[in-house]
């Protein structure tokens, strides 16, 4: 496979251009103009943030991204999928009143909200897994299902379980029905190291099976109710829940990735990441820890395998900002070094399986020429 193009602009602006028109001339760099917009259904696959969450992306970006479809010719919409873990966001009435919260509505970004696997997440549809190898089948949002093209914008972050959140974990992950997020999250459970455990009772809060109990004290997650979701290890701020099976995160990464080149499969797909208030933890947490490297730039691609690479890349050189969870790890006697921001976070976690196996399968590429667009 030859060299995917991948388009990069940081966040310095003129005082005559806004960071909105600076992200539509990326995008129009990147050839986004090349997909057949007109009067086609475009959604606008992105993550609302749950309820006091405040590092999702801005709704201005949103806004930016849908004018530059209208202008084409298209019909967009913004969507979502219903969470497994009970908040703001498990059932469609509450998941668009957090999104209108949050700043998503017609008003700030020229958008309808479409929850795309319903009221209660079970409006979903099985298609095939290209290649798959741990998935045959996806189920998937229907209205994801249903677009004529799929434009993809990201908040490129950390992840408790994925090590980082970016293009491939917005679609494959975030485009899952609740029973595809089952299909994904069901390899392994997390386990509680008692020595480390202050019974704060986070992790119960977050819990969306009842799966946790505190009977002696400490911790105790319960294997016949837990989902594997991983919530409860992005709220424990002592590290004292861990996943039990080094295989855990790398083989999520692989249903992720299949999941995602089921969803894209046959139609036109954009993809955009923001490297921008990178948060430790998902958007998904009701809250967010300080930023732990800078605002980097804006990302876009056609290929969403070469984009995530690319981020990560840049996010491998950068230096760690100061008071944040990647310099309180790094500070720790003893710490082992990763040298890799989302591990020295999350040590667990193992994003590179995740790029390595969508490769495999034929989704996309990790060789890139990073085009800069000043």
């Amino acid at each position: 496979m030859e060299k995917a193009k991948v388009y990069f602009t940081d966040f310095r602006t003129r005082l005559d251009v806004s960071q909105g028109v600076k992200l539509q001339n990326l995008c129009k760099l990147a050839g986004m103009n090349k997909i057949n917009f007109d009067g086609k259904f475009v959604a606008i696959k992105l993550h609302f943030g749950e309820l006091g969450n405040f590092a999702y992306l801005r709704p201005n970006y949103v806004k930016a991204v849908a004018d530059l479809v209208k202008e084409y010719g298209g019909k967009p919409f913004l969507t979502d999928c219903n969470t497994l873990y009970p908040g703001s966001r498990k059932k469609a009435v509450d998941h668009l009143l957090n999104a209108d919260i949050d700043g998503f509505n017609y008003m700030t970004t020229g958008c309808h909200n479409i929850i795309a696997d319903g009221l209660k997440g079970t409006d979903d549809i099985a298609v095939p897994v290209p290649n798959g190898e741990l998935c045959r089948e996806a189920y998937i949002g229907r209205a994801l299902y249903d677009a004529d093209i799929i434009i993809v914008l990201s908040h490129f972050k950390g992840h408790e379980l994925a090590g980082f959140g970016g293009a491939v974990k917005n679609l494959g992950m975030g485009g899952g029905s609740r029973a595809g997020k089952m299909q994904q999250h069901n390899e392994g459970k997390p386990m509680v190291n008692p020595d480390l455990c202050r019974s704060c009772r986070k992790c119960a809060k977050e819990c969306g099976s009842d799966a946790i109990s505190y009977d002696t004290g400490k911790a105790v997650i319960d294997q016949s109710l837990c989902k594997g979701c991983g919530r409860c290890i992005g709220a424990c701020a002592f590290d004292a829940i861990y996943t039990a099976f080094d295989s855990v995160s790398e083989v999520l990464g692989r249903k992720m990735a299949e999941y995602s080149a089921a969803i894209a499969a046959g139609k036109p797909v954009f993809y955009i990441n923001m490297i921008m208030d990178v948060s430790p933890d998902c958007d998904c947490h009701g809250e967010n820890d300080a930023p732990i490297l800078p605002n980097l730039g804006m990302l876009a691609s056609f290929d969403a395998v070469a984009l995530d690479q690319a981020c990560a890349d840049l996010c491998l050189k950068a230096d760690p900002l100061p008071n944040s969870q990647l310099t309180d790890h790094l500070e720790q006697d003893g710490w082992h070094h990763h040298h890799d921001p989302f591990k020295d976070v999350h040590p667990n976690t193992s994003w590179r399986e995740c790029l390595k196996h969508a490769e495999k399968i034929g989704y996309g590429t990790r060789d890139y020429d990073l085009i800069r667009m000043k």
